[in-house]
């Protein structure tokens, strides 16, 4: 793949906002392919549970998000800890050169970002699963 990955200006503002607020917890992208560029797009921006977050996702095609994930740490205390999770089910594989690439570009924009995951089945987006990740 020969297409660079930018990241639109909303996309910038969604992850700004996700960072600096509490009103969203959630910023879910989509790739739009334009001659010569693949752009990052904002298709959700919000305050998803978990299971909200997971029922979002299609069934059949590769999305980007960040998500932060609430959790009580093993001491009892609230922790917050951002994810960054490309979403490639079974049958979006023929997207999944596009997608790493701009996985790879998001992981260089979100350097405070710590938690890496790539997901093809909902069973890996599961709370527990999630909390052992960041925990």
């Amino acid at each position: 793949m020969s297409s660079p990955i930018g990241l639109s200006e909303g996309c910038r503002e969604a992850l700004q906002h996700l960072r600096e607020t509490r009103e969203i917890n959630t910023v879910i992208l989509l790739l739009d392919e334009t001659p010569g560029m693949l752009m990052l797009e904002v298709e959700l921006e919000g305050n998803l549970t978990q299971d909200e977050l997971v029922s979002s996702l299609p069934a059949d095609e590769a999305r980007l998000f960040v998500h932060e994930l609430s959790f009580a740490a093993p001491d009892g205390a609230r922790r917050h800890e951002q994810l960054l999770v490309c979403w490639m089910p079974p049958n979006a594989e023929e997207r999944e050169e596009a997608y790493t690439a701009g996985y790879t570009a998001l992981k260089g924009y979100l350097l405070d970002v710590r938690v890496h995951l790539t997901a093809r089945r909902t069973p890996q987006l599961a709370y527990e699963r999630l909390v052992a990740l960041a925990g």
